[in-house]
């Protein structure tokens, strides 16, 4: 593991922050170092470069703090509280204080833990109701979501090959470590059939108006019943993973329930969502991308593996989950 950045060593200390608070807690994510503090949480952007997103500059992390900011506020809007600066002056580092602008960070209010959708998934206290009113969330936000012609082109079939091709290819260098080659061929080959095979089905939704700005990310740890239900950490880096098919992003969800081992509370979400929007073409698609969605999760957690950032206890934590996810990926051919 190597040695925290300076600014982030400063930024684990009570002091750093405006807001008192007794404790600060950092937790990491491929792309973000994210401090947990009393009341608030801060989001960094690392400075990375990962192909699919491009955090470089300084102005680059600026822009793409403020656009996770917007875009987080269509479905959490009273979580997303605006960016902050971090700033140097005589040494010492501030949020919003005196001297030079050397970082900017997400400012949230930070949501109770224990009402997270994954920990009570965990702990038995997900029920059909929470459900049916998740898929009528979800439902009325992609009815009025963005679309147009300038999105749908996201999901035609030059870019769902795009993104399934992408996902092959960034994997490569995890055979033996995370998944076999036999479940890479296999997931695949499958994957360039169901293309293949339904080229016109995949037209069909662009026509009928189902490709829109989506979430992106939609799954059970970005979700939070907390005085209703806050979806929140939408991908803001790439417009070509959030933009598409509802039904991927659906899928998205019911996958993860899987992933949690609740079928039941999976097919209640899909079954609901349809009762909500009347998408009904959507199960046509369903297990295809539910296969891609459980085949990206692999991915991120496999790129987590890189980061040098993270802790021995977390690397093997990570491979733990790509095997899980690819294994369940594989499920679904």
């Amino acid at each position: 593991m190597s040695e925290l950045p300076k600014t982030v060593q400063t930024l684990l200390e009570p002091k750093a922050y405006p807001d008192p608070t007794d404790t600060v807690e950092l937790v990491q994510t491929q792309m973000s170092f994210v401090f947990l503090a009393d009341d608030y949480v801060y989001k960094i952007k690392k400075p990375v470069n990962l192909g699919y997103l491009d955090y470089t500059t300084l102005d680059k992390r600026h822009f793409y703090c403020q656009k996770e900011v917007e875009l987080n506020r269509r479905l959490c809007p009273d979580t997303y509280l605006g960016v902050v600066t971090i700033n140097e002056y005589q040494g010492c580092y501030a949020i919003n204080g005196r001297g030079e602008i050397i970082e900017y960070a997400v400012k949230m209010r930070r949501l109770p833990q224990e009402l997270m959708m994954d920990v009570l998934l965990a702990e038995n206290r997900v029920s059909p109701e929470m459900i049916a009113r998740l898929a009528e969330k979800v439902a009325a936000f992609h009815g009025q979501t963005e679309t147009g012609e300038g999105i749908n082109k996201f999901g035609g079939l030059e870019t769902i090959v795009h993104n399934t091709e992408e996902n092959f290819s960034q994997t490569e260098k995890y055979f033996g470590r995370a998944i076999s080659r036999r479940q890479y061929q296999k997931i695949r080959d499958y994957t360039r059939r169901f293309i293949r095979d339904n080229a016109a089905l995949f037209q069909k939704r662009v026509e009928e108006g189902y490709i829109r700005d989506c979430h992106g990310d939609l799954h059970a740890a970005h979700i939070c019943f907390n005085n209703g239900i806050c979806i929140y950490d939408c991908i803001e880096f790439n417009d070509r993973f959030r933009y598409g098919d509802v039904a991927s992003e659906t899928a998205f969800l019911a996958m993860d329930l899987d992933h949690h081992g609740r079928a039941d509370l999976s097919l209640s979400f899909v079954d609901g969502y349809i009762a909500f929007s009347r998408d009904r073409g959507l199960k046509k698609l369903l297990n295809f991308y539910k296969c891609y969605r459980a085949y990206v999760r692999g991915k991120v957690a496999c790129f987590k593996l890189d980061d040098p950032y993270i802790s021995d206890e977390e690397r093997t934590e990570s491979l733990a989950n790509a095997r899980g996810y690819f294994e369940l990926a594989e499920s679904y051919i």
